[in-house]
């Protein structure tokens, strides 16, 4: 049996698509069945053949009904009977549909070879786990059980009681003080005007240090420019 590689590069999936074998290429007309039908045959999907009814689920058509009339396996398409349309010149022609837009409401099982496909598919089906039972305690465990138990009790009855943790005071949350009211401007004039501390400090310190009297700068003196001799007025003429 010829096996595909998984790819992933779409060019290299559409040429397996259009160049896959014919036992591979009715897989891709698989359609899923009717839940009457998957619990009476025990079969949740099935490739569609001609003769079985299907209903369509999706597209422009969606609820149609009908019986497969034809199934194409190179354009991976199916026909069914009473879903045509009408072309320009007059003919009528059925309208192909894709075989994942289905659901087979009816199978056609007159072939023991597909009659072997759904037994088979029936037994690969994984089956549900029984949860399991719960196990009764024998009488003898369930006596030693509670003899144990009334050997328990009076020890934890003879024990102190812990004496319960304190639990922390919480303390109430500080609330905002509410502003005073605002003063009046001759309050505010007459407390500008009242000494404060550092001004009292200050006026007192003045009062102390005699006034020292500014010096005024000296003025240098300056020496006299030296005058020119004669001789060297002349030197200097010549």
């Amino acid at each position: 049996m010829q096996v595909t590689k998984p790819v992933k590069a779409p060019r290299k999936q559409r040429k397996q698509l259009y160049t896959a074998p014919a036992h591979l290429r009715h897989k891709f007309m698989t359609a899923p069945l009717s839940p009457e039908l998957a619990a009476s045959k025990g079969v949740k999907a099935l490739p569609v053949r001609k003769g079985d009814t299907v209903q369509v689920m999706r597209g422009d058509h969606k609820g149609f009904e009908g019986k497969v009339s034809r199934v194409d396996l190179e354009r991976r398409r199916i026909f069914i009977e009473g879903l045509t349309r009408e072309k320009v010149d007059g003919t009528t022609i059925f309208i192909p549909v894709h075989p994942s837009k289905v659901m087979i409401k009816n199978l056609k099982l007159d072939d023991k070879w597909r009659q072997a496909v759904v037994e088979r598919k029936k037994q690969a089906l994984p089956k549900k786990e029984k949860a399991p039972k719960k196990v009764e305690k024998l009488p003898e465990k369930a006596a030693a059980v509670e003899a144990e138990k009334v050997v328990k009790e009076p020890e934890i009855a003879a024990a102190p009681e812990k004496p319960q943790a304190k639990k922390p005071e919480v303390k109430p949350k500080a609330t905002r003080k509410t502003p005073a009211a605002k003063k009046t401007k001759e309050e505010l004039s007459a407390e500008e005007k009242a000494p404060t501390k550092r001004k009292k400090k200050a006026a007192a310190e003045i009062e102390e240090k005699p006034v020292e009297k500014e010096k005024k700068p000296e003025k240098v003196k300056r020496a006299p420019a030296k005058r020119k001799s004669d001789a060297s007025a002349k030197k200097g003429g010549t």
